[in-house]
C-alpha cells in the first residue's frame, strides 16, 4: 500500500487493502483523461483524507467502496455478509448519491446543491471526503476538456469553498482558491504570482535576519520551536489588493512567520510558552499592540489557537509573526478533523457541536460571499433521435456535435440532418427538444474548419484525430522533398535545428513544417538561407547572454540589486524601450530585461513572458521605476471589446474623445457565426498613464450593449 497508509496499524491496512482490491477489479477498464488507470484518483483522494487531514482507516475503506459501488452497484450483495460495518458502508452510498448530483440537476443554485450535500452528510466524514475528492480533481483539472474545467472550476468556487471555509479546512480552502483563481483568472494570477516569484530571495534573507538575534534567548528561555514561513496564497493576497486598492508592493503582510514551539499537550504550559516567546519577540522588535490577536485566551469556534502579532524591525520592515504550539498548528492546518485520528468520531460532544453549527450554517439561507460570474458554465441541450432516444450535449451544440455523440464514422461522414423535417447543414446549432435525423454520405471528409462549427470535446478530438491522419500524410511528403533538396545543396539538418526551423516557419511542430513542404507554402530557398545562417544566430545569443552578464556586473559595481532605471517622459531615448508583447504604460508595474541590440526593454509584470524571462534569464532581470513627475501622452494601448450592437461603436469613440484622448485607429468586424450578433471592436488610443485608462475602462464596462474589455 501506499506510505500515507503507514500511520494505520496492521490490521487497518488490510481492511483498506481488501477495500482497494475490490475497487481496482471494478475500475480496471477505466480510464483517466490522460490514459491512467482510473483507480488513481480515489488512491489520491485517500492519500489527501489519511496524510494531509488524519481521518481513521475506515474512512479510507469507505472511500475505495464508494468508487467500486459507483460502476457495480450490486457488489454488496456478492460480498459475504458483515464484510464492512454499516457506518463504512452508508458513508460510502452518501458518497454516491453525492457523486449523482449533476450541475444540470441543481444549475448550480448553491445554496440548494449545499442543502443536498448536508442532508447526505449526517456523517460529518462524508463532506470531509467530498472536499478531498474534488482537491484531488482540481489539482488535476488540467487533465478535463475546457468545458469540464470550466464547470469544475465554478462548482468549487461556489460550493466546495465556502464548504471547507465553514468546516475550518482552511489549508484544503487556500489550495482550492488559488487553483480557482488560476483558471478563472490567468492575467491576475500571473501578476501575483510573478511578483511573488521576484521577491523570493528577499522573504528568505528577510526570515533568516529576523530569527538570528531570537535564537539565543529562545533557547534561555527553555524554548524547543521550529520556524516557518507562510506566504499568503496568490488568492489571498490578489483579494487584498482588491480590497485596499494597492499594488502588490503595498500588501503589508505578504508573508508570516511561524513560531511552531514544543510543548506538553497541556493549555498551561502551553499558554506560558506562547507568552514567554511573545515577551522576547517584542523586546526584540517593536510591535504594533492594534494589531495583536489573542486567540489563546478565546480560542475561535472552528478550535483555532495562536497568539498573533505584528512587529517592525529597525530598517522598518512589518511583518506578522504567529506563535503557537505543535497541536494548535495541527489544528489550524487541518480543522478539528485534525484530532479525529487521535480521539475517533464517536461520542466526541465538540465533534458534534461543530457539526450542527455547520448544517445550521449552510441551511440558514444566508447568501455565500462568494459571487461569481453565472456565465462561466452553460446549460446543456437535449435533443431526440429519430426513435425517441434522448442526448445530452453542451450548449451551442451544433449537428455535427450530433452526429459524433452517435458514433464517430458517423461524424465524419456527416454532411447534414433533418431536424424536426427540415433539412439543415451540419453548422446549424441545436435546440431543446428537436428531433435530429442525421444525413451522411461516404464521400464525406472532415476539413479543417469543421472545428469551427464543433464545441463537443468528442467531435473536436475525433475531427483533429482524422486531420492528424491526414497531415501525417502529408508530412511524409513534404520531410522526402526536403531531404532530396538538402542532397543537392550538400547541406544537412540537424536534431538540434529542427525545432528552431519549425518555429522559424510559424510552427510549433516539426511534423507541420513539413507537411508546410508537401503543400508547398514553404520556399525552399528560404530554408537554405535559414540553414546556412543558423550558426550566426547560435553565435548571436551567446553574444547576448555576454553582454547581459556584463551590464549586469556594471550595474552592481554602481550600487547593487537596490539600484533602479528611472523611466521617464523621453520615450525615445537611447537605453530602453517598451515591450511591444505587453505595451506597458506609465503606473504599470513593470521590469526591465536587458536585451543585446535594443537597450532594455520595459515589460509589465502581468505579461504573458514574463515568468519565463524571469527564470530563464535572472541575470538580465533589471529594476525600474517610473518617475513620479513624468507627463507624456505618448503611450499606446489596444482596447478590445465585444458589443451586441453595432451602434455601441459610436458611443466608444464618444467616450474616448470626451475623455480629451487621441485615437490612433480603430476598427469593428462582425464576429463568425458561433458569437452571432456580436462585434469585435479594436480601439488604439494615446495615453499619458495606467489611471487614465483605467477610468475608460471602466466607463467601457458600464456602457450598455459592451460584453467584455481587455486591455492588450
Amino acid at each position: 500500500m501506499i506510505k500515507e497508509f503507514e500511520i494505520y496499524t496492521e490490521q487497518e491496512r488490510e481492511r483498506i487493502k481488501y477495500a482497494y482490491k475490490l475497487a481496482e477489479e471494478v475500475l480496471k477498464e477505466k480510464k483517466r483523461e490522460n490514459g491512467h488507470p482510473f483507480i488513481e484518483h480515489p488512491v489520491g483522494v485517500a492519500a489527501i483524507v489519511a496524510k494531509e487531514i488524519g481521518l481513521t482507516a475506515d474512512c479510507i475503506e469507505a472511500i475505495f467502496l464508494h468508487e467500486a459501488l459507483r460502476f457495480h452497484p450490486t457488489l454488496l450483495e456478492e460480498l459475504p455478509a458483515g464484510q464492512f460495518p454499516q457506518d463504512i458502508i452508508d458513508i460510502a452510498l452518501n458518497l454516491n448519491k453525492i457523486a449523482a448530483i449533476k450541475p444540470k440537476e441543481t444549475r448550480l443554485e448553491a445554496e440548494n446543491y449545499k442543502r443536498l450535500i448536508v442532508s447526505f452528510s449526517t456523517d460529518p466524514r462524508v463532506v470531509i471526503i467530498k472536499l478531498a475528492d474534488r482537491l484531488e480533481v482540481m489539482r488535476n483539472i488540467a487533465l478535463l476538456p475546457k468545458d469540464s474545467q470550466e464547470r469544475k472550476v465554478a462548482e468549487t468556487y461556489l460550493l466546495y469553498i465556502p464548504i471547507a471555509h465553514q468546516l475550518g479546512l482552511y489549508k484544503l480552502k487556500s489550495e482550492l482558491e488559488d487553483i480557482f483563481f488560476k483558471y478563472s483568472e490567468p492575467e491576475n494570477h500571473r501578476t501575483v504570482t510573478n511578483s511573488l516569484l521576484a521577491t523570493e530571495r528577499e522573504r528568505l534573507a528577510f526570515i533568516d535576519s529576523f530569527i538570528d538575534p531570537l535564537k539565543e534567548k529562545l533557547a534561555a528561555g527553555g524554548i524547543s520551536y521550529t520556524l516557518k514561513s507562510r506566504t499568503k496564497t496568490a488568492y489571498s493576497i490578489w483579494k487584498k489588493m482588491q480590497k485596499q486598492g494597492v499594488t502588490f508592493e503595498g500588501v503589508a503582510d505578504v508573508f508570516a512567520i511561524r513560531i511552531i514551539i514544543d510543548s506538553p499537550e497541556d493549555r498551561e504550559t502551553e499558554h506560558a510558552l506562547c507568552w514567554k516567546a511573545y515577551s522576547i519577540v517584542t523586546e526584540a522588535y517593536t510591535p504594533d499592540t492594534k494589531r495583536l490577536r489573542d486567540w489563546l485566551s478565546a480560542p475561535k469556534s472552528n478550535g483555532y489557537e495562536s497568539l498573533h502579532t505584528t512587529v517592525k524591525d529597525a530598517k522598518g520592515n512589518v511583518v506578522e509573526v504567529q506563535i503557537r504550539t505543535r497541536r494548535m498548528d495541527d489544528i489550524a492546518e487541518n480543522g478539528l478533523a485534525a484530532h479525529w485520528s487521535y480521539k475517533g468520531i464517536k461520542g466526541d460532544g465538540v465533534l458534534t457541536q461543530w457539526l450542527n453549527d455547520v448544517k445550521e450554517a449552510m441551511q440558514s439561507g444566508e447568501k455565500s460571499s462568494y459571487e461569481y460570474v453565472s456565465n462561466i458554465v452553460k446549460d446543456d441541450v437535449f435533443v431526440f433521435t429519430p426513435d425517441g432516444t434522448l442526448r445530452r450535449l453542451k450548449a451551442d451544440a451544433t449537428v455535427l456535435d450530433f452526429a459524433f455523440d452517435i458514433h464517430t464514422n458517423l461524424g465524419l461522414r456527416c454532411t447534414g440532418a433533418k431536424v424536426d423535417g427540415k433539412i439543415v447543414n451540419i453548422r446549424e446549432k441545436l435546440t431543446t427538444g428537436s428531433v435530429v435525423e442525421i444525413l451522411s454520405s461516404k464521400n464525406q471528409k472532415p476539413a479543417s474548419d469543421w472545428l469551427n462549427y464543433v464545441v463537443t470535446s468528442k467531435a473536436r478530438s475525433k475531427i483533429k484525430q482524422k486531420l492528424k491522419e491526414e497531415e501525417l500524410k502529408k508530412s511524409k511528403l513534404g520531410r522526402e522533398l526536403l531531404e532530396r533538396r538538402l542532397k543537392n545543396w550538400k547541406l544537412e539538418i540537424t536534431d538540434d535545428m529542427l525545432i528552431p526551423i519549425s518555429k522559424h516557419f510559424g510552427h510549433k511542430e516539426v511534423v507541420a513544417f513539413y507537411e508546410a513542404i508537401g503543400e508547398e507554402r514553404i520556399d525552399m530557398m528560404d530554408i537554405k538561407e535559414f540553414i546556412t545562417s543558423y550558426e550566426e544566430r547560435k553565435a548571436e545569443e551567446a553574444l547576448a547572454a555576454s553582454a547581459a552578464k556584463n551590464y549586469e556586473d556594471g550595474r552592481k559595481k554602481k550600487g547593487g540589486d537596490s539600484d533602479y532605471l528611472i523611466i521617464d517622459g523621453k520615450l525615445g531615448q537611447v537605453g530602453y524601450k517598451m515591450a511591444k508583447c505587453c505595451n506597458p504604460i506609465f503606473g504599470d508595474e513593470v521590469f526591465g530585461f536587458v536585451s543585446i541590440k535594443e537597450g532594455v526593454k520595459i515589460h509589465r509584470i502581468s505579461c504573458p513572458n514574463a515568468a519565463r524571462l524571469i527564470e530563464n534569464y535572472p541575470y538580465r532581470i533589471q529594476k525600474v521605476k517610473w518617475r513620479e513627475d513624468s507627463k507624456t501622452s505618448g503611450f499606446q494601448a489596444l482596447l478590445k471589446v465585444v458589443i451586441d450592437d453595432a451602434s455601441v461603436y459610436a458611443n466608444l469613440l464618444g467616450i474616448i474623445n470626451g475623455f480629451n484622448i487621441s485615437i490612433r485607429s480603430s476598427a469593428m468586424i462582425e464576429r463568425d457565426n458561433k458569437s452571432r450578433g456580436e462585434y469585435d471592436v479594436k480601439i488604439q488610443v494615446s495615453v499619458g498613464d495606467n489611471k487614465q485608462l483605467d477610468k475608460i475602462i471602466s466607463t467601457f464596462r458600464k456602457t450598455k450593449g459592451v460584453v467584455t474589455v481587455t486591455r492588450n
